[in-house]
C-alpha cells in the first residue's frame, strides 16, 4: 500500500490530509489496511505535536496489524517518529532499525528507504544512507526510488555542517539528479538546486551558485531563502547593488519568525549596495 497512502498525503494540508485517511476507514476495509491507514492518522497527529493521540492510533493499529505485515512495518516507523518528535531520538532508533529490517525482509522498498531515513536523522548518517541508497535505487517502484533525494540530502547537510564540503556538494549533486528523475514537484527540484548552490558558495564558487539561483528563481515560486541565497552569491561576487535587491525581496518573503542574526544579515545585505552617483551637471 506505499504507493495508495503516500498519494494521499499533502504535508501542507494535515486536515485535509486527516479527511482524506478517516474517509477511507469509513469504507469498508480489512484489519490490515485499517492498521495501515491509522498509522498514517498518528503521524498527523505527531505532526501536529499531540503525541498521546499519536500513541492510542498506534495501538489500534498494532492490534489489528499481523505481526509480519506491512501494517506492523508502519506501527514501529510512526512509534518512532512519535519518539524522536518528543526529544527521545535514543528510543527512537531501535524502532526505526526493527522497521528497516522487516520490511527489507517483507521486499517492502518504499518502507525499507522510510525506515534507513529516519535512522539516518539519529545514528550513523553515512552508514544509513547507504543502505536506504542502495534499497531505493535498485527498487524498480519510482516511489521507492524517491528516497535517493531525501536520504542523500540528509547526507549532504550532514558534511556541510561538518564543513566538508566537497562531500556536501557530491551527494547534494547525485540527490538533485534524483530529484529530478523522481519529483513531478517543481519547487521540490529547486530545494534541492539550493543546496547545491549554497555549497558551491562554501567552495568559493558564487557565480556558479549564482546561476543555480537564477534558475531556481526563475522557475519556482516565490521563496524568500533562494532570494538570500543568490543575495549571498551577489555580495560574494561583488555585486552590491544587484546583492541589496535580493536581500530586499527575501525580507519580504520571509516570515517574522527568523533568527535575528539572519534578519540582521539581510537588512546588511539590503544596505550594502553603493550610494547613487551625484547627477550630472545641467
Amino acid at each position: 500500500m506505499a504507493d495508495e497512502l503516500r498519494v494521499m498525503w499533502d504535508f501542507a494540508d494535515l486536515s485535509g490530509t486527516e479527511a482524506r485517511f478517516r474517509a477511507r476507514l469509513a469504507e469498508p476495509v480489512a484489519d490490515a489496511e485499517r492498521a495501515e491507514v491509522l498509522t498514517q492518522l498518528a503521524r498527523v497527529e505527531g505532526l501536529r505535536g499531540d503525541t498521546a493521540a499519536g500513541q492510542q492510533l498506534l495501538a489500534e493499529a498494532e492490534a489489528l496489524a499481523a505481526p509480519d505485515s506491512a501494517g506492523r512495518v508502519r506501527v514501529f516507523l510512526e512509534r518512532g517518529r512519535l519518539l524522536r518528535s518528543a526529544g527521545a531520538p535514543e528510543e527512537a532508533l531501535p524502532l526505526f532499525v526493527a522497521a528497516f529490517v522487516l520490511a527489507s525482509h517483507l521486499g517492502e522498498a518504499f518502507l525499507a528507504a522510510d525506515a534507513a531515513h529516519m535512522a539516518a536523522l539519529v545514528d550513523n548518517v553515512e552508514e544509513w544512507t547507504a543502505r536506504g541508497v542502495e534499497i531505493a535505487s535498485a527498487s524498480d517502484d519510482p516511489q521507492a526510488r524517491y528516497w535517493v533525494g531525501p536520504l542523500l540530502n540528509n547526507l549532504g547537510w550532514a558534511h556541510y555542517e561538518a564543513g566538508r564540503f566537497e562531500e556536501a556538494l557530491e551527494a547534494f549533486r547525485v540527490a538533485l539528479a534524483a530529484r529530478e528523475e523522481t519529483s513531478d514537484e517543481v519547487h521540490e527540484v529547486e530545494i534541492a538546486r539550493y543546496a547545491v548552490a549554497k555549497t558551491l558558495r562554501a567552495l568559493g564558487r558564487p557565480a556558479e551558485a549564482a546561476e543555480l539561483m537564477g534558475h531556481a528563481i526563475a522557475v519556482s515560486p516565490p521563496d524568500g531563502w533562494f532570494h538570500e541565497e543568490l543575495a549571498e552569491d551577489y555580495a560574494a561576487m561583488g555585486w552590491h547593488a544587484e546583492a541589496a535587491e535580493q536581500a530586499t525581496k527575501a525580507l519580504e518573503l520571509l516570515d517574522a519568525h527568523q533568527p535575528p542574526d539572519r534578519v540582521e544579515r539581510l537588512h546588511e545585505l539590503a544596505s550594502a549596495a553603493p550610494p547613487a552617483p551625484p547627477p550630472l551637471p545641467a
